[in-house]
């Protein structure tokens, strides 16, 4: 026998020597794939995560990785970076092993010695890898690559080797995952290439496959992030080493073996998707339904909803939409248990924008089964969510009713009950008893700050509560939207009904209709315009005979004029008052006029932004003679239009005027701003973030000469904009453009607006300035951009 494998089956009899020892309940919970155990036993060691060692934190930070509670995972890995950076690394947790059995330790710590010749495992990997993990999860691939890339760099003592091999596994696994979800497919491709290339054992010429089940499970993941289904089947029935077959057959079962609910559960659950995607239906059925009867699988956040996800689409290939609608429902579940605790607003959007496709087979499925009330109902919780989700990040109201001291500490009694038991489910009584505290919580910030509680506590309308909140004389349309699928549900004060259109190249023709628009002496609009009119509102003509419309849009609708849609015999406007709502759920928290409330108006025209480039020489004299309709009014221009002027005296005014600039950002919506002028106190960029901390009491705001973006339309409903910040700061109507307005036409349009608006209908006060200002200035550019949202009256 060589020296060289004399060594290695020494170094093996160690290793199981060590590998005998009774195992701390924590280590066999992380084996186990027993995430929500482990979570428990962590958190009853760590009381406070800024004393705790890296032996004790290492593991609960696992445990939150797994089981998606980035609201705990962020400050575990926050602190466990400060410990290493201090130089506490170990993650062997040998007090532990102590307690579990004190021979048994020492035989453990001896065998690791001689086997690696160190009784400790560096936590600096493992440390980037969480963070990896976490930010493929949240959206944010780049990060996930950079914090990939540090892990597969680093280098262990002499005799690591293998754990070396190990984390750059990992490591490269998660770096092709990441690549593959941003579009970099060469990269994404790399990173597998670079994987086959290392050797599953060290030392390489030994046939044991010592590692292949993570390497062969990363390459998969790679795959199947591809969509190269195919290729992932073969890398996952090509590697057939199986640690839970093999301690299986020492325990009696192989589901409850060392290993398996770490390493085996994921394999399984990708072999199951290539057979799903390569067409073995049966096969990938009978695979899931065996994983789902498991409680490790309710504990791995990463495949739970989608083994739901991918049931409920079996289901469908199998002509049992009922049993996918339930299917689907479980997965919503557990994707809503995991957004709930996302602190960030770029987070939530990210973790959202992947999983969209289980709302839309939904809510399909429901529609399909014609039971459209549930349909509607979904597609209010998913577009509602989408502007919770990011004022659910803000801790910082402004609470408008109530006790403010009282208001907060409700608003963090509900979240932190609410998110607590959304993830503990297999504690019922702890579950019911936390369901019942952030029930509670919710009654009396309700109570105490109702506009506050909407936007936080998630509470969508039931399809009756919105029907009861809609005029008799208005239609409200809504549409959903999501790929070539397009549905829109009329729904009156009487009824529901609800259409499927045609979704195909929508945007594109939006952005011909934007982009024909612009071309002020051409009638070329009229083409596109007829289409979209014949897309989107011919096929319900039938059934809007009252003359008032809400319409709820839905991805690039948003960025739709539906007044210039023409229908061959006009334009929609011609016929109909029009107003536009972020989801129908917000009419129950609109706010209305008061008696007794501030009057009068505050204008702003063309701030000075310090660049000649961006003045706008008719907003100025536009404030003036907006600001002139109104009694109790006052115009600020110029260097006096400051941000500051604005958050100091906004309060007092019941119509807000701005025409000035406006930035939007599709990739970081809070960031979008109204340009005012800036002083020494503001920086002259008035934020929706900033918006959402405001009280205004303004019946109506009205942004003249704001652009939203030309063509950004990517984000759709994940995008919150500058008119639900105001609805959100206290606003009942907002007047805003779809683009940036020629300001010589719109101050016409204004000023006939205000001229219009003492008649007290706020949409028709705006139907009429359009037409007017149309016989002016024909081509729609110069009147269709302006939009009522909110409140009418």
């Amino acid at each position: 026998m060589s020296g060289l494998a004399r060594k290695f089956l020494i170094s093996l009899a160690l290793l199981a020597a060590g590998c005998a020892a009774p195992l701390p309940e924590k280590e066999k919970a992380w084996m186990g794939g027993r995430f929500a155990e482990m979570q428990r036993i962590g958190e009853a060691e760590v009381t406070d995560l800024r004393t705790a060692n890296t032996a004790k934190l290492y593991y609960l930070c696992l445990a939150y990785t797994k089981l998606k509670r980035y609201d705990k995972l962020f400050p575990c890995i926050d602190q466990l970076e400060r410990n290493v950076a201090r130089g506490d690394k170990n993650i062997k947790d040998w007090d532990a092993y102590e307690k579990a059995s004190p021979g048994g330790a020492a035989a453990a710590k001896f065998g690791m010695a001689m086997n690696l010749g160190t009784t400790e495992i560096d936590a600096t990997p493992t440390l980037h890898l969480m963070r990896a993990e976490a930010m493929i999860d949240l959206g944010d691939h780049d990060a996930a690559i950079e914090q990939s890339g540090r892990a597969s760099q680093w280098k262990g003592p002499f005799g690591m080797e293998i754990a070396e091999r190990t984390f750059r596994y990992y490591a490269l696994g998660y770096m092709g995952v990441a690549y593959a979800l941003k579009g970099d497919r060469a990269n994404a491709l790399k990173a597998a290439q670079t994987m086959e290339g290392i050797s599953e054992c060290w030392p390489p010429a030994f046939p044991i496959p010592c590692q292949g089940t993570e390497k062969y499970t990363g390459l998969a993941k790679i795959h199947v992030a591809l969509g190269d289904f195919a290729k992932a089947l073969d890398v996952i029935q090509r590697h057939d080493f199986n640690a839970g077959g093999l301690f299986g057959a020492l325990t009696g079962s192989e589901t409850d073996a060392p290993w398996w609910g770490w390493l085996q559960l994921p394999k399984q659950f990708l072999l199951n998707k290539g057979l799903l995607e390569t067409g073995r239906i049966k096969e990938a059925k009978e695979g899931y339904d065996k994983l789902l009867k498991l409680p490790q699988t309710r504990d791995n956040g990463e495949i739970h909803w989608l083994i739901l996800y991918d049931r409920g689409r079996i289901a469908i290939k199998e002509g049992n939409a009922r049993e996918a609608i339930e299917f689907f429902r479980q997965a919503i579940e557990v994707i809503e248990r995991q957004r709930a605790t996302i602190n960030t607003e770029a987070s939530k959007i990210g973790f959202v924008g992947s999983k969209q496709s289980v709302y839309r087979d939904l809510i399909s499925a429901l529609f399909g089964e014609r039971r459209h009330a549930e349909a509607f109902e979904y597609v209010e919780r998913a577009k509602s969510r989408a502007l919770v989700d990011m004022l659910a990040a803000k801790q910082d109201f402004s609470i408008a009713t109530g006790n403010a001291a009282q208001v907060r500490a409700l608003l963090a009694m509900a979240t932190t009950a609410e998110a607590e038991a959304r993830v503990q489910l297999d504690e019922k009584a702890d579950v019911s008893r936390r369901r019942d505290t952030a029930s509670r919580a919710k009654k009396q910030l309700g109570e105490q700050a109702p506009e506050l509680a909407s936007l936080v506590s998630v509470s969508h309308l039931s399809t009756d509560e919105i029907r009861a909140r809609i005029p008799a004389d208005e239609v409200l349309i809504e549409y959903y939207r999501d790929g070539d699928e397009l549905i829109a549900f009329v729904v009156t004060s009487q009824d529901l009904r609800a259409v499927r259109l045609d979704g195909r190249n929508l945007e594109t023709d939006i952005l011909e209709f934007r982009a024909a628009l612009t071309e002020v002496k051409s009638p070329a609009h009229l083409e596109v315009s007829k289409r979209l009119y014949g897309r989107l509102i011919a096929p319900l003509e039938g059934m809007l005979a009252r003359p008032n419309l809400l319409i709820v849009a839905h991805g690039a609708l948003h960025y739709l004029p539906f007044n210039a849609l023409h229908g061959g015999r006009g334009y929609l406007v011609e016929r109909h008052r029009i107003r536009m709502l972020p989801s129908a759920s917000v009419l129950k928290y609109l706010r209305s006029s008061r008696p007794g409330k501030a009057a009068g108006m505050l204008a702003f025209g063309n701030p000075d932004l310090g660049d000649p480039r961006l003045e706008l020489r008719h907003a100025e004299a536009e404030a003036v003679a907006v600001s002139g309709t109104v009694p109790k009014s006052r115009a600020l221009v110029r260097s006096q239009a400051t941000e500051t002027a604005f958050k100091r005296f906004g309060q007092g005014f019941a119509y807000l005027h701005i025409a000035s600039h406006g930035e939007f950002d599709p990739d970081q919506p809070l960031r979008s701003a109204l340009r005012l002028a800036k002083d020494a106190e503001n920086d002259g960029a008035l934020t929706i973030g900033e918006l959402y901390s405001l009280r205004l009491d303004a019946d109506l705001v009205t942004l003249s000469a704001c652009e939203t973006g030309l063509g950004k339309i990517s984000n759709g409903d994940d995008m919150v904009g500058l008119t639900r910040g105001f609805l959100y700061a206290g606003s009942g109507s907002i007047v805003a453009s779809l683009w940036k307005v020629d300001d010589l036409a719109t101050a016409h349009l204004m000023t006939r607006f205000y001229a219009h608006l003492a008649q007290g209908d706020r949409r028709e006060a705006l139907r009429a300035a359009q037409l007017e200002t149309r016989s002016k200035y024909p081509h729609p550019f110069y009147w269709a951009a302006f939009q009522l949202t909110g409140n009418a009256r």
